[in-house]
């Protein structure tokens, strides 16, 4: 990180002004997080509007050319940094959402989800870290740079929209409509985790996903299990062992083709990963199960991020209520999620399943065969040049040495940003494992807080300087 970032401004002075204004960025978030902007819920439509328009007034308040975008959802606020005429300069896309998930079960939290109560050590409210506090942590450390005077060595857009938690319904109709504008040299992205507090992390790769839904069925009624059991086979106990075939007991998937272009870890990856903290009594506890399982020859933060799984997500046949009833049920349904790997495509994976499916289908019932949502993986080359500025910047912000991660969700939007703007995402999350995205008594820690600003004062110079 160069000391001067312009002229006899040093980039001591944008830290400082981060430490002089810490209290109030707290309470900037605070009032942030008031709203109730819960984008899976009708009634709070106005609240999404009231929290778009606070955070345009926000942005124009330190100095950025900020509006409030139109879509057939939510509004997405952009807000772009001064712009030098007649200078081409790097131009970097920074994403995050102003929506929330719903907060409840209410008799879960200590506190109100939309009251933020603030401790000594973090936050707690609905969105504080998901997301509202990544997001606010970058707009405060442009802030600094442009308080204090300093230059930023690049052009910078904020995209902050409101319906990421819903599935981010209108982002690729706004991107592809906004592409001249919004084209840049790479996106940020501080909207997922960190593997331990302190422990800073880029992450690099993200799984993909299939999604199948099978449904069996047998008689054109259920029937008596007394009466007709033994002469008609039984949808349930069908589907049960055609659902067994699917993974071995090593944890492999038994689909032909399945691994086909499963791209395998290099040697600089498992190093990296294996430098991650895991303490495997722990989690098994953390999870509540008896022992762990995952496919044989792999650590735990390769099963879980890097290897590809099969998981049956629902299955329903026959009578659930109280006691017995004694039938031959009409009917079974699985519903099933492929996580992929890159460079697995979803659209081939799910016509492998379903072929397979098919093959195992015993001529005694029936099968209807759906397939549902899928979103391709995604991997950046941790050794590019942006890469490694972005491992630069997070050991200025953290001081301490960042770890490469690969996440096992997914995040579509990701893909989207490759294939609209044609630019890759650098994924910087500030959450801790331990701050209940989704769940009650969400929580954002302040010294991530205040490390994410710093991220924001020393990323954009390194970023700048690395190029292609």
């Amino acid at each position: 990180i160069p000391a001067a970032v312009s002229g006899l401004v040093p980039m001591s002075a944008i830290l400082d002004y981060l430490r002089e204004h810490h209290d109030r960025f707290v309470r900037d978030l605070c009032d942030y997080l008031r709203f109730p902007s819960v984008s899976a819920q009708p009634q709070h439509q106005k609240d999404l509007r009231a929290c778009a328009e606070w955070l345009v007034h926000r942005c124009r308040r330190i100095g950025l050319d900020s509006e409030l975008c139109e879509t057939a959802g939510h509004p997405v606020v952009l807000a772009r940094t001064p712009r030098r005429a007649g200078k081409r300069r790097p131009h970097f896309l920074v994403y995050g959402h102003y929506d929330v998930q719903p907060p409840e079960p209410f008799e879960l939290w200590q506190s109100p989800p939309f009251e933020p109560r603030v401790t000594d050590a973090a936050v707690f409210a609905r969105g504080a870290s998901d997301n509202k506090g990544q997001h606010l942590a970058h707009l405060n450390a442009v802030e600094a740079w442009l308080a204090t005077g300093a230059e930023l060595p690049c052009d910078l857009t904020f995209l902050i929209e409101g319906e990421e938690e819903v599935g981010s319904r209108s982002l690729a109709g706004f991107l592809a409509a906004r592409r001249a504008e919004l084209r840049c040299d790479a996106v940020v992205v501080s909207d997922t985790g960190m593997p331990a507090p302190g422990l800073p992390a880029l992450t690099y790769a993200l799984r993909g996903i299939a999604a199948v839904e099978i449904i069996v069925t047998g008689p054109d009624r259920d029937l008596h299990s007394g009466i007709f059991g033994g002469t008609v086979d039984n949808p349930a106990m069908a589907l049960c062992q055609m659902l067994a075939q699917l993974r071995d007991r090593h944890g492999r998937v038994n689909i032909p083709g399945f691994y086909d272009d499963v791209a395998p870890l290099s040697a600089y990856e498992r190093r990296q990963l294996a430098r991650l903290p895991f303490n495997a009594r722990a989690y098994r506890r953390f999870l509540g199960v008896p022992r762990l399982f995952g496919e044989t020859g792999y650590t735990a933060w390769e099963q879980r991020s890097a290897r590809p799984t099969v998981e049956i997500n629902g299955l329903t046949s026959g009578y659930q209520g109280e006691g017995s009833k004694t039938i031959i049920p009409a009917w079974a349904r699985a519903k099933l999620t492929f996580r992929l790997v890159p460079h697995q495509r979803p659209d081939r994976i799910a016509r492998l399943v379903v072929r397979h499916l098919r093959r195992l289908t015993p001529p005694t019932v029936r099968a209807q065969i759906t397939v549902g949502h899928g979103g391709e993986p995604y991997l950046l080359d941790p050794r590019s040049p942006r890469a490694q500025a972005a491992l630069r910047a997070l050991r200025a912000a953290f001081d301490r040495e960042p770890v490469l991660l690969r996440e096992g969700g997914s995040i579509p939007i990701v893909t989207q940003f490759r294939k609209i703007l044609g630019a890759e995402t650098l994924l910087l999350g500030l959450a801790l494992p331990d701050d209940n995205a989704h769940s009650p008594n969400e929580k954002f820690d302040l010294g991530n807080y205040a490390a994410g600003m710093r991220l924001g004062a020393t990323l954009w110079p390194e970023l700048a300087a690395a190029g292609g």
